[in-house]
């Protein structure tokens, strides 16, 4: 069996057993798209590359495992799974699973301030302070991912989106580059990456270096919840312009997240590849997904089954293996992931469409 201890640490589900031959479309499946990006974490295991929190302590039998997965790379993947794994239900105490989308916009941009170009996208500040939550301070334990701001007597809760808007950081020389407007950025805050496309047509890459620690609000709820669109209206698009029609409003509820993203450049990405994860790695279209970081072990397999809107908003059957790889302050639960869709515009759209209950099966490693 499992060591399941070892790999999560649920407080709102249990795991119930069941067998491969029992989960309904996974014959179908593309076990070989899945087997490609698990290696891809097993490799980031080895090199040390990622935390395996919440496992206490860092279960070496997990290194072992993605040791063993890399040397079984001419193995079947199906076979792989099927015989490495044991597939369990993540079953919520309360309620179903939950699944979003989300995806890597693709924005222009410039590295010169301009007219065309105004909102500075900020590095990481040299005054900020990241733990993990079981390591905060009292004073911290509120704060759903955490941070603080070092001063000379300790350490403070750090500035606010208004506060760092209004230029409270201005003295760290942080800007990287600079974009059209802030509702892009926001949303590349959402996101927690971004392609920028220059105007000599060169690709840079925006990728999530830390967070604020203050707690993230969905401005699309408030939005709704003031009446301003009703929820069938409320896709990426649409709220895109209604915040760019109404900058009074916007800058007013975009202020209510408090949360704030701030961004490294990565060289190194091929245009072909996917935003670096939490996982330390590139994200894969279709089979990567984020997880709530203080429940599961990043590099575990889900086997998720939904009914999502295709491009058209029409429901399809979703059945895929996929791997945890990322994270986000919005994804709390056992039974929560966010899908990550890919790249651009497209993908962006379909991402936008997605907020459905899904059905969780998760792969432990066998002992």
């Amino acid at each position: 069996m499992s060591d399941i201890s070892s790999y999560c640490a649920l407080s709102d589900a249990i795991l119930e057993p069941t067998r491969f031959d029992l989960l309904e479309g996974w014959a179908q499946d593309d076990h070989h798209a899945a087997f490609k990006t698990f290696l891809k974490s097993a490799t980031a295991i080895l090199e040390s590359r990622v935390d395996l929190r919440p496992a206490r302590p860092t279960p070496n039998s997990f290194r072992l495992f993605a040791e063993q997965a890399l040397k079984d790379i001419d193995i079947d993947p199906r076979l792989f799974f099927e015989t490495r794994f044991t597939p369990f239900y993540v079953r919520p105490r309360q309620g179903r699973g939950f699944l979003t989308g989300y995806y890597e916009p693709e924005i222009s941009g410039s590295l010169t301030q301009s007219s065309a170009f105004p909102v500075p996208v900020l590095g990481r500040p040299h005054d900020l302070v990241s733990f993990h939550s079981d390591q905060a301070p009292p004073e911290f334990a509120s704060y759903s991912l955490s941070a603080a701001r070092q001063t000379a007597t300790g350490l403070e809760p750090y500035f606010d989106r208004a506060a760092i808007e209004d230029g409270v950081l201005e003295d760290q020389s942080l800007e990287l580059l600079y974009l059209p407007d802030r509702v892009e950025l926001f949303f590349a805050q959402v996101q927690g990456s971004a392609r920028v496309r220059l105007p000599d047509g060169r690709l840079k890459r925006l990728t999530y270096a830390g967070r604020n620690g203050h707690p993230y609000t969905t401005i699309a709820k408030v939005i709704r919840e003031e009446g301003h669109m009703a929820l069938e209206e409320i896709n990426l698009g649409s709220l895109k312009a209604w915040l760019r029609a109404n900058p009074t409003d916007a800058k007013r509820i975009m202020r209510l997240n408090r949360s704030y993203i701030f961004f490294s450049l990565s060289e190194d990405l091929a245009e072909e590849d996917g935003p670096i994860g939490a996982a330390s790695l590139p994200l894969t279209a279709g089979r990567s997904i984020a997880v709530d970081r203080h429940q599961w072990c990043y590099g575990i397999p889900f086997y998720i089954r939904a009914q999502l809107p295709d491009e058209n908003g029409d429901l399809v059957d979703f059945s895929r293996l996929m791997v945890a790889q990322d994270t986000g302050s919005a994804i709390l639960g056992a039974a929560r992931a966010d899908l990550f869709m890919g790249s651009g515009e497209r993908a962006g759209h379909q991402a936008g469409l997605i907020r459905h209950p899904g059905e969780f099966v998760v792969l432990l490693p066998k002992a």
